[in-house]
């Protein structure tokens, strides 16, 4: 049977052809210099709540618990919002989300309610303007594009794709957007949070100097799984387990780590170009996905950035990002230190009633980002994220690939590969494909 997974065998096999979608990607990816100096950044206005200005009214897709915490946000983003409509490829988490949003006073009426594959048409066919879109990744660059042509502005989560096909898809899909006005604001929460902006306003100054190198890290305790029930088929199966499954998520290096990988990135002012690495299972009960990835970035220029992560029980987590330069490093999140260790400028967080720092900032970046949005519509100032989230996503599937297949990948490999990952057809039964864990390199003989 036909397997369409990234193997040793076939991802450089399938790394021949470049489509036009391609083309405008590798085309608008022009590196810059790595030595740091003030850029020209969009940053996010930092506002309590977004203006007020015409009601508007959005449809979900994707009702899990992201999608319900999305929903949510966006209604906390500024008056007259409201959810109307709701769309899943599962009928009882439309109804189960629903109820939730019930709770929380939040009506949607049942007439705006669907479920199946093609739910989501059926969605963009309510009078909406705002589509949030939290399903398993994989679906996103056909859902996007499915928004764009129909004229709506979108909150779309990260990571935006789970494959090299895909991230090109998305960066098209943005260009259009941007062509025809439209906001496109992606779940890459940091970059609306105020106490990242700040640091990165100081990095970009000059406050450490010329970057020689970086790191980035995502250490935790394994998400969550589901065990196969009784009546389940294999794509039902799959898709109600889709965390575990590489062509639905893209492994956590992409779903959580894409975060640590895109600051990194933002701070650096360009993508990487070549990745090599390793990773490896030790841990997982189901789906095909490594407990592990150690990726080494090469930004060129002698400036590389380590990038690890795992999903392990019962062992050391943490998680961030360090950039070290000439005269100084950076957490990114919220300090600047000098080579010797001092502090040389730290963010200042609002105090609580007892004059202490409260250590987070006024206003949630889950909802800043939905401010974000709002106020780009209501303003009339397009603001497209999604082709420098396609990036960040790409960045994460190029270290994916070097340890899947034991080789060094380059960017341009990545911006040429026809890897797409996942079944040919949507529907609920057998699913004639094999979805076997990646062995990088060759057994050795004895």
């Amino acid at each position: 049977m036909e397997k369409s997974q990234l193997s040793r065998r076939n991802f450089l096999g399938k790394s021949a052809v470049i489509g036009a979608a391609g083309v405008i990607g590798l085309n608008a990816l022009a590196s810059c210099s790595s030595k740091t100096k003030t850029v020209d950044y969009a940053f996010p206005t930092i506002l309590d709540k977004a203006p007020d200005g015409k009601k508007l009214r959005a449809g979900l897709v994707g009702c899990g618990n992201r999608g319900t915490g999305a929903a949510l946000n966006f209604l906390a983003a500024g008056n007259d919002l409201e959810l109307i409509a709701l769309a899943d490829v599962f009928e009882d988490k439309v109804w189960d989300c629903r109820s939730k949003l019930s709770k929380q006073r939040v009506e949607v009426p049942e007439a705006n309610c669907f479920w199946g594959f093609d739910s989501y048409k059926s969605l963009l066919d309510v009078d909406l303007d705002v589509v949030i879109l939290a399903t398993p990744p994989h679906f996103r660059p056909a859902y996007f594009d499915a928004c764009v042509q129909a004229k709506k502005h979108v909150f779309m989560e990260k990571p935006v794709c789970v494959d090299p096909v895909g991230a090109r898809q998305i960066i098209a899909t943005s260009r259009k957007a941007e062509n025809i006005g439209l906001t496109v604001i992606t779940g890459t929460q940091r970059r609306h949070q105020d106490d990242y902006l700040e640091t990165y306003r100081q990095v970009a100054s000059g406050a450490i100097g010329e970057i020689t190198s970086a790191k980035a890290w995502w250490l935790q305790n394994h998400v969550w799984f589901r065990t196969r029930e009784e009546g389940w088929s294999d794509m039902e199966y799959m898709i109600r387990n889709w965390n575990n499954f590489c062509w639905l998520c893209g492994d956590h290096i992409l779903d959580t780590h894409v975060h640590n990988i895109d600051i990194i990135n933002w701070f650096l002012g360009k993508h990487p170009d070549e990745a090599i690495g390793f990773g490896g299972r030790a841990r997982r009960l189901t789906g095909d996905q490594y407990d592990f990835f150690s990726i080494d970035f090469n930004f060129g220029n002698g400036v590389y950035s380590h990038s690890m992560s795992r999903q392990i029980d019962d062992c050391a987590n943490t998680l961030g990002e360090q950039i070290n330069g000439t005269e100084g490093y950076t957490n990114c999140k919220n300090a600047i230190y000098n080579l010797d260790g001092s502090v040389k400028w730290k963010y200042d967080y609002p105090k609580d009633k007892d004059g202490k720092s409260t250590e987070v900032v006024a206003i949630s970046p889950y909802i800043q980002e939905h401010i974000s949005l709002v106020t780009s519509i209501r303003t009339n100032k397009s603001v497209v994220e999604a082709e420098r989230t396609a990036i960040s996503t790409l960045t994460a599937i190029m270290g994916r690939t070097a340890a899947y297949t034991g080789q060094l990948v380059t960017w341009d490999e990545m911006m040429n590969s026809t890897v797409k990952l996942g079944p040919e057809k949507y529907e609920m039964g057998p699913v004639d494909k094999e979805f076997p864990v990646p062995i990088p390199g060759s057994q050795h003989r004895s």
